[in-house]
């Protein structure tokens, strides 16, 4: 069985696409069969694993919008068991584009669901915002991950989030689960960090991930070089928490 994992937050900023390329390379790196969907129009998920978003022939815009099968989309990486549906420009315009398309929220979920279960994970990078394009990850995706910054106002338009997830779930997908809130660029040594962190738990207790990713030089300059942090760094403190974060859901979904 396929798990697909959306990573949300209207939020930019956050470590949504960090964390969708570092994850979804920790899973390729324990061997599970992996697809990143980067389903933000930015195409920072296609260019982080060494795609240009320039050359893309099919994208997940081709996808929803011409009806082009995900399996004639799909890039494999030069990384192994990691694949890539790669994300360009012209999805800024599926939005309107997909306005009288017949079950427009539901374009992705078919779109994915044509790949049976030729993946063990797929993890879609969404958009910083609730538009039409997230609606419809949310709407094919089994659970969702939300990144959260260990700073000031992090909590700052969670209660939007969580409520569009709720409306989701009543009309579009009541399958759809949170599978955890992420704290991410945590900092041991700031005080502020750690009031996040304390503050998080306390108003969200045991849909908190333990594992914590860090600010981390190594996870910033990845992308610059086209590889997730695991291949660039193994042995950086983010590549090992994203690796830990893997194995929490693993274990969390008794996988492991």
């Amino acid at each position: 069985m396929t798990k697909i994992i959306a990573i949300a937050n209207q939020k930019g900023g956050v470590g949504k696409t960090t964390t969708a390329i570092n994850l979804a390379a920790s899973f390729a790196a324990l061997e599970y069969k992996t697809l990143i969907v980067d389903a933000d129009p930015q195409a920072n998920s296609t260019s982080g694993i060494g795609l240009n978003p320039k050359e893309v022939e099919n994208s997940v815009y081709e996808c929803m919008v011409d009806g082009v099968k995900a399996k004639d989309a799909i890039v494999h990486s030069d990384f192994d068991y990691l694949d890539l549906l790669p994300s360009h420009i012209d999805l800024v315009g599926a939005e309107v584009e997909m306005v009288n398309i017949e079950d427009r929220e539901g374009r992705m979920k078919k779109s994915l669901a044509e790949l049976g279960d030729e993946y063990d994970f797929i993890i879609i990078d969404c958009s910083p915002s609730l538009g039409l394009i997230t609606i419809n990850a949310l709407t094919a995706a089994d659970s969702v991950i939300i990144p959260v910054q260990c700073e000031y106002f992090a909590l700052e338009g969670l209660g939007k989030l969580l409520n569009t997830i709720k409306i989701i779930q009543s009309r579009l997908n009541p399958e759809l689960e949170i599978e955890g809130i992420l704290l991410t660029m945590y900092d041991v040594r700031l005080r502020l960090s750690n009031q996040v962190v304390d503050e998080v738990k306390h108003h969200f207790k045991k849909i908190v991930f333990g594992t914590l990713i860090p600010r981390n030089i190594k996870l910033s300059e990845a992308p610059s070089f086209g590889m997730p942090a695991i291949i660039h760094d193994a042995e950086s403190k983010g590549s090992i928490s994203y690796l830990n974060l893997a194995k929490e859901i693993l274990v969390k979904n008794n996988l492991d």
